[in-house]
């Protein structure tokens, strides 16, 4: 479906105003917005797999560590496939944040992957410019993430940024120089980027973010000594089909959460870099960017 055509129907969640922001600016910001119930639920659950990875002393299938990570001082970089790990999650995925997708996909709309990623106090957990759709690429550009933050962020603790409109531009390479997957632009894409039109996505916990699949955004380091988390669940529309292997795939992965199963795929002419072969498995962006994937 076109934007035109989505906006045609009535919200569900969404304002009008906040669907057309999306489809204009590549972006949308909605701060308090989850319940405080859902909230608390979703804040105590992960503070348990946060006490969880304290005993880990290696990235594996369920949680990714960085450098330093041990008991006293856990330094979870990502809970991998939470739907997957605690029914609170999926629900979360599948309710009311699932109705917002529907605001922006269109009535049928399928789950791609969850992810909950933390910021630690520690100047390498920055994220780099980046746009996702790169790492899974569709038929179209109807793919998006709305991410919820757990705790309350601003410039202290490392918050998402966009490039408001970059969505309508260019897809950039986030191989390096020497052909390597980097996750991220290279160099000099990155450093053409006129920081003073960047976007921060601010707001208590309970806040919602969302971006298109080509929005380039990142995150800086956090310079708080508590972690940030921020919950992340990508859709996208039915008729937007992927065509090369899901990099982290759960159980839920390509089911579809409101409406009906798409019969034709919409295409979309603008072509797509594509990533390595994660058939293999993935580990995460962080360490993508670090370069710990070899």
């Amino acid at each position: 479906m076109t934007p035109e055509e989505i906006l045609a129907a009535p919200p569900r969640v969404l304002s009008q105003q906040q669907r057309e922001h999306y489809f204009s600016q590549g972006y949308v910001c909605l701060e308090s917005f989850l319940p405080a119930d859902v909230l608390a639920e979703m804040v105590a659950v992960t503070a348990e797999f946060v006490d969880a990875s304290r005993s880990e002393t290696k990235p594996g299938a369920v949680f990714d560590i960085g450098p330093g990570h041990g008991p006293e001082r856990p330094v979870l970089r990502r809970l991998k496939r939470p739907d997957d790990q605690h029914e609170a999650y999926w629900r979360f995925a599948k309710g009311l944040i699932a109705d917002m997708a529907a605001d922006l996909a269109g009535p049928d709309v399928v789950f791609h992957h969850a992810k909950l990623n933390f910021k630690w106090f520690d100047e390498s957990d920055s994220v780099k410019w980046h746009q996702d759709i790169q790492f899974f690429p569709h038929t179209n550009y109807n793919v998006f993430t709305i991410g919820c933050y757990l705790a309350d962020t601003d410039m202290q603790n490392g918050p998402l940024a966009v490039l408001p409109g970059s969505h309508l531009g260019p897809l950039y390479d986030q191989y390096d120089q020497s052909g390597s997957w980097a996750g991220c632009l290279q160099p000099q894409d990155a450093a053409a980027i006129d920081m003073s039109k960047a976007a921060y996505l601010t707001g208590p916990a309970g806040s919602i973010t969302i971006h298109n699949c080509r929005t380039v955004h990142y995150s800086p380091a956090s310079k708080s000594p508590l972690p940030r988390p921020l919950l992340l669940n990508c859709y996208s529309a039915a008729d937007a089909k992927a065509y090369t292997a899901h990099p982290d795939p759960s159980s839920h992965t390509y089911e579809v959460v409101r409406g009906s199963a798409a019969r034709w795929a919409a295409h979309d002419p603008r072509p797509c870099l594509l990533p390595p072969d994660w058939s293999g498995g993935y580990s995460s962006i962080f360490a993508a960017q670090a370069g710990e994937d070899g």
